[in-house]
């Protein structure tokens, strides 16, 4: 009786449109529907329960649709609608704040597992290389030394060397183009020539030996050259007197 009392105080006398309130009794499954199988939702499983207040709300929705209908009250939101969010712009740019310097900080872990990462192959590789120049070297030592004890006539180590130094300059020779000799070396293909043969290349050959067009008789035979061919050979090769070379010098300087 305390509690119809209550109610009946703080109980108002609205229309239906200021409530909106519906209520149903139990929604019969459309899939079944059967005398048997009406009442038959088991409250302890869960996925019973959940669909009968699916239908439940779903069958109370279809009803009160009408209704507003028929009172002309909107059911759909307009296009332009707009509605404030829950949170206020400062929270949400404190939210926005917070995740950008979470996102922020696994870059940069992630970069700096990458660095680790890519340091430990690099040592790796380089400690790999070192051991295979160790082991090249140990092995040419040890062909030196059968070599030179007679144990083996083998040089093949030699090419074996010549083929690895090639190997380490790949990059550089590949790279590489011709272009001819240097300033350099022009420069002494110039002045010394460009090799070939040294010894006996003054000999006189069947041409040469017939060719006399470049005798000439006066200087054979000391002849024409003034106060010098008296004296001949001897004449030409005088050495200069001391008073003579003293003046040479002072010119000279």
């Amino acid at each position: 009786d305390g509690l119809k009392q209550c109610l009946s105080e703080f109980k108002q006398q609205l229309a239906w449109v200021e409530r909106l309130d519906v209520t149903l009794g139990q929604v019969v499954d459309p899939v079944s529907q059967s005398a048997s199988n009406k009442d038959a939702v088991d409250p302890e499983n869960d996925f019973q329960r959940e669909m009968s207040f699916y239908r439940q709300a779903q069958a109370a929705v279809l009803e009160a649709l009408p209704r507003l209908r028929k009172l002309q009250v909107p059911t759909r939101r307009p296009d332009d609608y707009f509605a404030e969010m829950a949170k206020s712009d400062q929270q949400m740019q404190k939210i926005r704040q917070k995740l950008k310097s979470k996102q922020e900080a696994m870059e940069r872990s992630e970069k700096a597992k990458q660095l680790r990462a890519m340091r430990k192959y690099g040592k790796k590789v380089q400690t790999e290389i070192l051991q295979r120049r160790q082991k090249e070297k140990k092995n040419m030592l040890n062909a030196v030394k059968k070599y030179q004890k007679g144990l083996s006539d083998k040089l093949d180590f030699l090419d074996e060397e010549q083929t690895s130094s090639q190997g380490t300059k790949k990059g550089n020779a590949s790279q590489r183009i011709k272009k001819g000799p240097n300033a350099k070396r022009r420069y002494k293909n110039q002045k010394f020539g460009f090799g070939g043969k040294k010894k006996g290349s003054k000999w006189n050959t069947k041409e040469s030996f017939n060719d006399v067009s470049s005798f000439r008789s006066k200087v054979a035979h000391n002849k024409g050259l003034g106060k010098a061919g008296k004296g001949g050979k001897k004449a030409l090769n005088k050495r200069p007197g001391k008073r003579t070379r003293q003046k040479m010098k002072s010119r000279a300087r």
